[in-house]
């Protein structure tokens, strides 16, 4: 998994209280992911996840291809199907869309939803709330199986480990991480996307 990993550690990781000088252990990673089926045969999946980000989010991003034949003869952007987990909960649909009285003028425009502002008076729970909520109620519906759990650990491991030989690469804090990681979707012709917390109802 060497050329579909990236593994970080943020700068000043080691004079963490409890951490041995030398520790190669990672605080950020990125990979590449396939899925083996007909579906999605050839369709890259990007995970990150780390410490002292930029931010806190969790958001999944999906891209949707360019089709084989345009009917409009612009440079389209792909349209993006963005899902706000946490904070600030919501849905993005970005799509283009035409300039009135511009001929084939193009525009990128976002439709979006989030719960909070949908939602003023009501509380919303916290992932872990609803979690710890149903896990003392016995409901297991929004829990992973166990043969789940035991495939991704399958994939997770040797890079916990260190046996794929990655070296935790140096990122700032408060940044998205290493060079590396973009590098790993730049050659792919891609790049990472945030659309959940820069919306116009969120919070600067």
């Amino acid at each position: 998994m060497t050329k579909n990993a990236v593994l970080g550690q943020y700068r000043g990781y080691l004079g963490e209280e409890g951490v041995e000088a030398r520790s190669t252990t990672a605080t950020y990673v990125a990979v590449r992911l396939y899925v083996d089926s007909w579906r999605w045969q050839g369709v890259p999946f990007y995970l990150r996840t780390g410490k002292a980000m930029k931010d806190k989010l969790t958001e999944i991003v999906i891209q949707f291809k360019r089709p084989p034949d345009v009917m409009f003869a612009a440079d389209l952007n792909p349209n993006v199907l963005s899902l706000c987990l946490q904070p600030d909960e919501g849905i993005h649909l970005k799509f283009e869309v035409k300039v009135p009285d511009k001929a084939m003028s193009m525009q990128p425009k976002d439709m979006e939803f989030h719960y909070g502002s949908a939602f003023e008076s009501q509380a919303i729970p916290e992932a872990y709330e609803r979690l710890l909520q149903d896990a003392l109620e016995g409901d297991a519906s929004l829990f992973i199986r166990s043969d789940h759990i035991e495939e991704a650990w399958s994939m997770v491991g040797p890079l916990l480990l260190g046996g794929d030989g990655l070296t935790p690469r140096i990122y700032e804090p408060q940044s998205w991480g290493p060079e590396a990681a973009n590098d790993l979707l730049s050659g792919d012709g891609h790049s990472w996307q945030r659309v959940c917390g820069v919306h116009s109802g969120a919070d600067t």
